[in-house]
């Protein structure tokens, strides 16, 4: 008997794992059946305070993401459309920019990027500067996506319409032109 009057004394107190368990999960009695309930939901807010609640996490755990956005304050009108940040990790900011003259306007006004950086209270030890090419690099005698699509044979706008003279169907006159008959056909051939 003793191990049950224990029990019930830590019930009662309110100590013991069990009450604090059955504070968390809500249960709800249908008959002889005991169903367990999910907890309350928190209460609605307007998805504007989400996203400041959103910026200011990121501002306060040192996120990049929260960099990003202030950006053009805190860099200028001048330097920020040159240079962005690329990484922050541990305090400190890396910043890429082109190379030329903006890589070195960086490099000369390092220092009152530092002090921007902490006055819109970004916790930023140290910022380095690097060479950073913004543009996707180009491939070595490549073409342009919108030069290839100009003259794709595929594009029946361009080449107009033909049939096929393997299977009859009709497809652009480009892709007979270069291949000898239409894609379809071509993919067979291939495989």
């Amino acid at each position: 008997m003793e191990p049950s009057r224990s029990r019930q004394r830590r019930q009662a107190d309110g100590s013991g794992s069990r009450r604090r368990i059955s504070e968390a999960v809500q249960t709800r009695r249908v008959g002889n059946i005991s169903l367990l309930m999910p907890p309350p939901r928190a209460p609605v807010s307007a998805l504007a305070s989400c996203l400041d609640n959103l910026q200011q996490d990121w501002r306060r755990d040192g996120h990049l993401a929260g960099l990003w956005r202030e950006w053009p304050r805190i860099a200028g009108p001048q330097l920020a459309p040159h240079c962005r940040p690329l990484q922050l990790q541990g305090g400190l900011l890396t910043v890429g920019a082109a190379p030329g003259p903006w890589l070195q306007a960086l490099q000369y006004n390092r220092h009152q990027l530092l002090g921007s950086l902490r006055a819109a209270g970004f916790v930023v030890r140290d910022v380095r500067v690097q060479q950073h090419h913004p543009g996707a690099p180009s491939t070595p005698g490549g073409q342009s996506e919108a030069d290839v699509w100009a003259v794709h044979p595929s594009r029946c706008d361009v080449h107009g319409m033909a049939d096929c003279p393997a299977c009859g169907r009709p497809a652009p006159a480009g892709e007979m032109a270069r291949w000898g008959h239409c894609s379809f056909c071509r993919r067979a051939e291939l495989t």
